[in-house]
């Protein structure tokens, strides 16, 4: 029920992405919540979104190592196993894609109004203080979108890898093919330490943007 209610607000995130962008912040914006207060909301749910991938490949390779170590026993559920944690991965990239979307979609919507309206002050010096801030802001923002999707590119070789492995133990319940599987293993390893470390970053750079917009 849990991961229906998750593919179900995917959904009605990538809906509002693709065609509602405008109605749906105007409609915010008439109770009181703004792009601001939006583009926090999204950053934090892409933070979040890249912290539960971290654990979900995480447990991938954990399982991965488990299938290799197979001495004796049920290889079809070793199989079953394995094909779960490709499937959580899979779905766990998919949803950070989508988190990156969202705070991507909020943000050209944010600096397009800001720098329109910078052009309405009146008050040189507070304009000029809004600009600073402007560029500053935008400039932290490219800097951690692009962590962002460095650390979702990252993903992509990790799922590869995982379902290549997943079909050909499909097609190969055997020893044999347990020995097979192990030389993937240590390059499989060395990504997903990678992808980690990226993801680190990204999360640490998001955490910093969320308290430069809140400051």
């Amino acid at each position: 029920m849990r991961e229906l209610k998750n593919y179900f607000a995917l959904f009605m995130l990538f809906a509002c992405l693709s065609g509602c962008s405008s109605a749906y912040y105007s409609a915010m914006e008439k109770v009181g919540i703004h792009k601001r207060d939006i583009m926090v909301d999204r950053v934090e749910e892409a933070k979040d979104s890249q912290q539960e991938a971290q654990q979900q490949f995480a447990s991938a390779l954990e399982q991965l190592s488990a299938l290799i170590a197979f001495d004796g026993g049920d290889l079809q559920t070793q199989y079953e196993l394995t094909n779960e944690q490709y499937e959580s991965s899979k779905s766990a990239a998919e949803e950070v894609g989508m988190r990156i979307a969202a705070v991507e979609n909020v943000a050209d919507a944010l600096f397009d109004e800001w720098h329109e309206e910078l052009s309405q002050y009146a008050s040189v010096k507070l304009r000029r203080q809004s600009e600073q801030k402007y560029k500053e802001t935008q400039r932290r923002y490219n800097s951690l979108i692009k962590a962002m999707h460095k650390a979702e590119d990252r993903m992509q070789p990790v799922l590869v890898a995982l379902k290549d492995n997943t079909l050909y133990l499909k097609h190969n319940l055997n020893a044999k093919a347990i020995g097979a599987l192990q030389g993937e293993y240590q390059s499989i390893k060395q990504d997903v330490e990678v992808l980690i470390k990226e993801m680190n970053l990204a999360i640490q750079q998001s955490q910093q943007f969320i308290d430069l917009l809140k400051s």
